[in-house]
């Protein structure tokens, strides 16, 4: 069955950063575009980046533009996100998910002022 196991998070300074992988199994990743979401305690849920199948990134959301990077290795079924100058606004659960809809359990991302 699919699996979406993110990693990477945790407790950082404001300027930090931290690199967050997702890990996929139980589809064929490389057919798949891919993003990150973040959701916040009391707030919606807001698109952070995607990518498409072949590793160009599709859009991001204005407020990380410029600090965070995403990426993916079809070869390791994984994808990334590269966050630096944290902020944080920028704390809150991260997943990852795939074009059909799917979530993991997401991996939490806290950024002290």
């Amino acid at each position: 069955q699919v699996q979406l196991v993110e990693s990477g998070g945790g407790l950082v300074q404001a300027g930090g950063s931290l690199k967050l992988s997702c890990a996929t199994t139980g589809f064929i990743f490389a057919n798949y575009v891919m993003s990150w979401y973040r959701q916040a305690p009391g707030k919606e849920r807001e698109l952070v980046a995607i990518i498409d199948t072949a590793g160009r990134p599709a859009n991001y959301a204005d407020s990380v533009k410029g600090r965070f990077t995403i990426s993916r290795d079809n070869a390791k079924n994984t994808l990334y996100l590269q966050m630096n100058s944290l902020r944080p606004e920028d704390t809150a659960t991260y997943y990852c998910v795939p074009s059909f809809g799917y979530r993991g359990q997401g991996t939490q991302v806290t950024v002290s002022s």
